[in-house]
């Protein structure tokens, strides 16, 4: 009888442990941006344009996003046409945040100087999970806004 109890606890304990290994490999997010962009900006404010790809098994939040160009970089949503600073983006697991014309963005305000088309602007995104993100802004035409698939 002894035997047979410390089996059942040696395997109880393995199955735990087994348990708890699957759910931390899959417990955090794989980040990746993608389509990033910058239209010309025509005065001292602009806004910045990408998508963070979430390949992993938890969720993020993006919860800032630094850069050289100015020291005032926010957050936007935009509802009902209507734009206000937030303080975070979910960014779902296995799925993507958009920040994308017309909708969600970055502000950048008072900026130090005016990025031309064919520069880049160099930005940080910080995540409440993820280590930040460095993403290189290409400086598009104004009216650029490329198409959703």
């Amino acid at each position: 009888m002894n035997r047979r109890t410390t089996l059942a606890g040696v395997l109880a304990l393995s199955m735990g442990l087994t348990l708890a290994g699957c759910s931390t490999s899959d417990g955090t997010p794989d980040l990746k941006v993608i389509g990033a962009f910058m239209p010309q900006p025509v005065s001292d404010i602009a806004a910045g344009f990408l998508v963070v790809q979430n390949n992993g098994g938890a969720s993020d939040r993006l919860t800032s996003v630094t850069s050289p160009l100015s020291d005032d970089v926010t957050i936007h949503e935009t509802k009902n046409q209507a734009m206000r600073m937030v303080t975070s983006f979910d960014v779902p697991a296995g799925g993507e945040l958009d920040l994308e014309r017309g909708g969600n963005h970055i502000m950048f305000m008072k900026l130090k100087q005016q990025p031309k088309q064919g520069e880049t602007v160099s930005v940080e995104l910080h995540f409440e999970k993820a280590g930040p993100i460095k993403v290189d802004l290409p400086v598009k035409e104004t009216t650029h806004n490329p198409k959703k698939q």
